[in-house]
């Protein structure tokens, strides 16, 4: 097992961004990849390929070994204690009501796995999305509606639901309260 460093390749994508000042839709057109696309690399939703990295990379005008210089490659011990302070809140754009908070995040051979606490505000609302991963959600709290390729599950305190999320999906809190979900997304490495 090694430590992930999809996630610390993400990051660093959207902080030097950030740092230049451009804008998703810019680097996006200078890289060569859709708006979306970009987004979901940013934030860990999808996982690109060398040549759209190495696009991104020389889009931002950074030098690739400066690009690389903080990412940590080294093998990590059998056993991982994560503290909760530890856990990293992140956004996803036109997810308002949407409040994600990643766990834990590896990979394990073909496959990277992003474990993900999910907190949906009571009638929170986004644009349905796909994701280039297979999903599995357990709802730890309050009512869901997960709307996936037009069909509604509807999913109560304990339910858990499993799916391809390259099918257009949405989940829509529909209680008084807020739902909390645990999440894991399931991304084939070898595509």
């Amino acid at each position: 097992m090694q430590e992930d460093i999809i996630i610390q390749i993400s990051n660093r994508l959207k902080d030097i961004r950030k740092e230049k000042n451009i804008t998703l839709q810019d680097l996006a057109e200078q890289a060569g990849v859709t708006k979306g696309m970009l987004s979901q690399v940013e934030n860990s939703r999808s996982i690109p390929s060398l040549s759209v990295l190495l696009n991104l990379i020389k889009a931002l005008d950074i030098d690739l070994n400066e690009f690389f210089k903080n990412i940590n490659l080294q093998l990590t011990d059998k056993v991982i204690l994560k503290k909760k302070e530890e856990y990293q809140p992140f956004e996803k754009e036109n997810a308002l009501g949407f409040h994600y908070q990643r766990l834990f995040s590896t990979s394990i051979h073909d496959y990277h796995i992003d474990f993900v606490l999910l907190r949906l505000e009571a009638n929170a609302q986004r644009q349905p999305v796909s994701t280039d991963a297979f999903e599995f959600k357990y709802l730890l709290k309050g009512k869901v509606e997960y709307t996936i390729d037009d069909k509604i599950y509807v999913m109560e305190e304990g339910d858990s639901l499993f799916f391809d999320a390259t099918e257009v999906h949405n989940p829509k809190s529909v209680g008084d309260e807020d739902a909390l979900l645990l999440v894991a997304y399931f991304f084939n490495e070898r595509k």
